[in-house]
């Protein structure tokens, strides 16, 4: 089965010094670091998404920015296919669908930034338009949130969203047992 490796938002602004830091979003790269490594091992289809806020009122990933840049633990080689979004839904008004059929994928496995929000959004899209789905949830970051009066830890809505999204979008595993069915096929 044709898989791509989609890197989603791992830029600056999610990183120390960043417009909008997640917790955990260094060990998370990391982790990305070793997938986007073993793909690359494996000559297999990778897709870095890239954010670009355009919205008015954006606080981060604002156009000409630092904070839009790539992350230097995921940085794009020339050859690679990078897509520029401006939604959560890495599918919405993007190019992605037909990328992914001209490479004839049919699984995608997917990491990156902000579970809770362009994760879980790209990862239902994906399940949704029939795509196989893996999300590495150890190279995925969150943050805290709140809601109705009730602060929710970065690690409470990690748990919820891989939980959700492993329930019925996708298969949620570890980047090292990614990498170990990587090294199996």
């Amino acid at each position: 089965m044709n898989t791509a490796l989609l890197l989603i938002d791992i830029q600056q602004d999610y990183f120390p010094g960043g417009r909008m830091e997640l917790i955990g979003s260094t060990a998370a790269s990391q982790v990305a670091r070793r997938l986007l490594t073993a793909f690359r091992e494996k000559n297999l289809p990778i897709i870095h998404v890239q954010h670009i806020s355009t919205h008015a009122g954006a606080t981060f990933f604002l156009p000409n920015t630092e904070g839009i840049n790539f992350h230097h633990n995921v940085t794009p080689l020339p050859h690679e296919t990078i897509i520029k979004k401006h939604y959560p839904n890495s599918f919405r008004e993007t190019d992605l669908s037909t990328t992914l059929e001209n490479m004839n994928i049919q699984e995608v496995t997917i990491c990156g930034m902000m579970s809770h929000m362009c994760i879980d959004a790209t990862a239902r899209a994906a399940g949704d338009a029939g795509y196989r789905c893996s999300v590495v949830h150890d190279a995925c970051a969150t943050r805290n949130l709140s809601f109705n009066g009730v602060d929710v830890p970065a690690a409470y809505v990690q748990a919820g969203f891989m939980a959700a999204l492993g329930s019925a979008y996708a298969q949620v595993l570890t980047g090292q047992a990614l990498i170990n069915m990587l090294t199996e096929k």
